[in-house]
């Protein structure tokens, strides 16, 4: 019997603890990062929690803040959500028309999520950055968020095989070493992956906060940098850690 056991509980642990977690990530994915001249000017923006490349989707409550940056003033844009769904799960949608040219960074900062299998919630400050009828500055701004990485390459424009570049930042200041989840959103289940370390890459910054980053398809990337809060959440009625993600999607494409 004891045999028995143990053996249940080396199956247990087999089953619950072996191979590498899968990644979180607050998106944000436009129609069109790059509006040219004769395009539609009205980009539509799903926002969602998910394991992106597995496809499997998380609840996403309506989101504390969802805006836009131009031209370094925010305007809110709650009130353009509307309740949809995204790999099964609750999600949001928006409508934003642009008017004039103009780097637009999108921006959510969401609900915190418990996520009871870490013991933790999560919090992911998420944006995307679209560009409309040739205007090129801007794209290195930040919106102010509590966690954000600021690109130092453009997040739009890039071919497949370019390296993205950004500065991970908390409470406004670069985190040396931080360590960033790097996903790609696998729409329809189209790819597989070789095994499962290949799901979620994960690379680290360097001293400056700086990371470095090849895509080997074209698509839309997520890279999330994650850090722990300074402060906690209560849950049933214990305190609880506090993740803090900086969360920036860029789409690559394909050299024509």
């Amino acid at each position: 019997m004891r045999k028995r056991t143990i053996l249940a509980c080396i199956m247990l642990n087999l089953l619950l603890g072996t191979g590498p977690a899968l990644g979180h990530f607050g998106m944000i994915i436009p129609s069109d990062s790059m509006i040219l001249q004769g395009e539609d000017r009205t980009v539509t923006l799903a926002l969602s929690f998910s394991h992106p490349f597995e496809g499997q989707g998380m609840e996403l409550v309506k989101p504390k803040t969802f805006g836009v940056l131009i031209n370094g003033k925010r305007q809110n844009l709650m009130e353009s959500l509307n309740e949809t769904q995204v790999m099964g799960h609750m999600a949001w949608s928006a409508q934003f028309k642009i008017k004039r040219p103009g780097v637009y960074i999108f921006y959510m900062e969401p609900q915190p999520y418990w996520e009871s299998a870490e013991d933790t919630f999560i919090v992911h400050y998420t944006k995307t950055v679209v560009t409309a009828f040739g205007d090129d500055e801007g794209w290195d701004q930040g919106v102010g968020l509590e966690a954000e990485i600021i690109p130092l390459s453009k997040p739009y424009g890039l071919y497949t095989g370019n390296v993205f570049q950004g500065i991970v930042k908390l409470n406004a200041k670069a985190v040396p070493f931080a360590e960033v989840e790097v996903e790609y959103y696998n729409k329809n289940g189209k790819f597989t992956a070789p095994t499962e370390y290949m799901i979620t890459q994960t690379i680290k910054a360097d001293q400056n906060g700086v990371f470095t980053y090849a895509a080997p398809i074209s698509g839309w990337w997520g890279f999330a940098a994650l850090n722990p809060a300074n402060f906690k959440f209560s849950h049933a009625g214990q305190k609880k850690d506090v993740e803090l993600g900086a969360v920036i999607w860029v789409k690559f494409h394909d050299w024509q």
